[in-house]
């Protein structure tokens, strides 16, 4: 008995040190693993220190203190944390480790006269929780005298070994300076920071509850201070192999887009200035972002920034720039912007936007309403179709040396940034009168490009406008009594290259209680040559241009009457007789010139009929008796009238 019980004593006392020893083993193989992580930073050249580790086998809990670190490649950067808490703490191979539960104190980062602008700046995140850990054991080395590039890289590549279930950080502040340049100094706060299932560079989702922001601006004369508060930020489906692969010098030919983002949101936002400006805008949004790694290349552009940033490029050298940012943006894609309801104050007062979208190629304001000097200005919509910044960018690009002028073809080069134009619904003060301009639509669309030149087009308007009576030329109107102007048009034009046809239809204008015109102009034999910026090139290819036949409807809605009351007026006679002198003298007109052609009587007579009877349609059509070259017809029209209307058929009627 006696034996046994001594057995079982010194079993257990060599069980208890067999326990302590292997606690005494895991402790040390837990500070050796961490402090060959730390010898890897140091050995690169950089500073590195930590207080106590700690390891409890029975829940594997790794506890690091007072880390400490200075990458020795920018020593301007500082690292501390308080201390480090890994719960359920796992190697899984020799370069990875998994954890159930990591807790991280006091970690900030702190940055010394970086860069150009000599940029201070500093992170905060007092605790950071992160939950189902793997990651990897060794950070690896990063890239010795790398530039900027080569460090985001190497960011993302590490970045792209983690997982985590969620990590989560109530609050994060970032404060900058830089020095009193024109970035100034501020800082923001986050808060409710959080991640949900982050795997390989992969994001289903971030947020961030706020952002509240405050910035120094430095102006000639008076400080002026910014400060701003964004709510309810939220990241859906974020992919940083996205942004590695644009990244990648290995990646240049390659030509697919790559989703960064599915989706961000973001607001109320509020903006403030001490100067008085506020801007409140409800929510952004933006999905959709992609990049196309052959053309979205950062490193390139962070070549071609000049050394010396005081030196002013040469035009060549803005030029290539520009040529470089236009290819950059079209390696950006993005899928839809939209600006939610915006409101801002100005010293007039309150300017309100409902909308700014961006979807599809199309950039649209919708709902301006702001005040003027003059009054209220309310707009509806404006659109611009096929909207491309690279393409903008390459014809500002293209515009002409500095000191020098754009040439003419440089400034149509507009035409193949856009496809179109809108404005609608637009009710405007008229100069300082109190009467008001409404804009119903103005469209206008073109396309089938020759060069930078459209060869179809289409422009529609419809709107009201007061009849100034400053102006000369509608005093008849204002006489009359007749203070506004409501005008639709309809205008198109298109070339037809295979058969050379050019055609002006519809073409279609109606002044309200005035007249609707509508005309039809065709043109044969029209040369691809004669779309050009150049007049000599122009003039030649003219010369083979014939002229098609020529329709004109005027509809009378009151033009006749006006036109009647003014000769009256002129010559203080009647209505009734100066109507009878006019159409007395255009039938005199037509007896003289139908010596020489006897269709003009025909439409003599009915422009008199016309003229006699209030509210019909007068009805002509001119067809070229055979060809007739349009050049040769502008000539004769200069100098001889009645010759060139020898040269057409004329057919001419009327009615109700």
């Amino acid at each position: 008995m006696k034996r046994i019980l001594i057995g079982l004593i010194a079993l257990a006392v060599i069980g208890a040190g067999g326990w302590l020893g292997f606690n005494l083993y895991v402790q040390h193989r837990a500070t050796s693993e961490v402090e060959a992580a730390f010898e890897q930073i140091r050995a690169g050249g950089g500073k590195a220190s930590h207080g106590k580790i700690g390891f409890e086998p029975g829940t594997r809990t790794l506890t690091i203190e007072d880390i400490a670190i200075a990458p020795g490649e920018q020593p301007q950067a500082q690292i501390r944390i308080a201390g480090i808490t890994g719960t359920g703490v796992r190697l899984i191979d020799d370069n990875s480790f998994s954890a159930d539960h990591i807790e991280v104190r006091g970690f900030e980062v702190a940055l010394d006269q970086v860069g150009d602008a000599k940029l201070k700046a500093s992170y905060k995140v007092p605790q950071l929780t992160l939950r189902d850990y793997v990651g990897p054991v060794h950070a690896g080395n990063a890239p010795a005298g790398g530039s900027l590039i080569d460090i985001y890289r190497y960011v993302l590549d590490k970045y792209a070994s983690i997982t985590a279930s969620s990590v989560t950080a109530p609050t994060l502040t970032m404060t900058f300076d830089t020095s009193g340049s024109a970035a100034g100094s501020g800082e923001v706060a986050y808060s409710g920071l959080a991640i949900q299932n982050l795997k390989r560079g992969k994001i289903d989702a971030m947020k961030a509850d706020r952002a509240v922001f405050t910035i120094d601006v430095p102006q000639p004369g008076k400080q002026d201070k910014l400060s701003g508060d964004l709510s309810n930020i939220i990241v859906n489906d974020f992919d940083s192999t996205a942004i590695a692969a644009a990244l990648d010098p290995e990646k240049t030919g390659d030509d697919s887009y790559h989703r960064v983002y599915r989706q961000i949101a973001a607001g109320p936002y509020v903006l403030k200035s001490t100067q008085g400006m506020r801007m409140d805008i409800d929510g952004i949004t933006f999905e959709d972002i992609a990049v196309q790694p052959s053309k979205f290349r950062p490193a390139e552009i962070i070549a071609l920034l000049p050394a010396d940033r005081s030196a002013v490029p040469t035009a060549a050298q803005s030029r290539e720039i520009m040529e470089k940012l236009a290819g950059y943006y079209e390696g950006l894609r993005i899928g839809r912007i939209e600006v939610g309801k915006t409101s801002m104050g100005t010293p007039q007062g309150t300017a309100r936007i409902n909308a700014v979208r961006y979807r599809e190629g199309e950039f649209a304001v919708e709902g301006v309403d702001t005040p003027s000097p003059q009054g209220q200005f309310k707009m509806e919509r404006f659109a611009l179709k096929s909207f491309s910044a690279a393409n903008l960018m390459r014809w500002a690009a293209g515009l002409g040396s500095q000191g020098q002028p754009p040439s003419p073809d440089q400034m149509l080069g507009l035409f193949q940034v856009l496809e179109g134009a809108e404005i609608k619904g637009v009710v405007a003060p008229y100069k300082t009168t109190r009467q008001l301009v409404t804009i119903d639509t103005i469209s206008l669309n073109w396309g089938q490009l020759v060069g930078s030149i459209p060869s179809k087009a289409n422009l529609v308007v419809k709107m009201v406008t007061p009849t100034d009576p400053a102006n000369p030329a509608l005093q008849p109107l204002t006489m009359a009594g007749i203070d506004k102007l409501a005008i639709d048009l309809d205008l198109g034009a298109a070339w037809t290259e295979s058969s050379g046809a050019f055609a002006l239809a519809p073409a279609t204008i109606d002044l309200g209680n005035l007249a609707r015109v509508q005309a039809g102009v065709a043109l044969a034999k029209v040369p691809r040559g004669l779309f050009t910026t150049d007049p000599a090139q122009a003039m030649s290819e003219a010369a083979q241009v014939e002229t098609g036949a020529v329709e004109l409807s005027l509809r009378d809605s009151g033009v006749v009457d006006l036109v009647v009351a003014q000769f009256a007026r002129m010559q203080n006679v009647s209505r009734d007789a100066a109507r009878g002198a006019i159409v007395a003298m255009i039938r005199a007109q037509g007896e003289k010139v139908a010596v020489s052609n006897l269709d003009v009587r025909a439409a003599a007579d009915a422009l008199a009929g016309f003229v006699e009877t209030s509210g019909q349609t007068l009805t002509i059509k001119l067809t070229p008796h055979g060809k007739l070259p349009v050049l040769q017809l502008m000539d004769v029209l200069n100098n001889e009238p009645i010759i060139a209307l020898a040269q057409f058929r004329i057919e001419a009627s009327t009615g109700l």
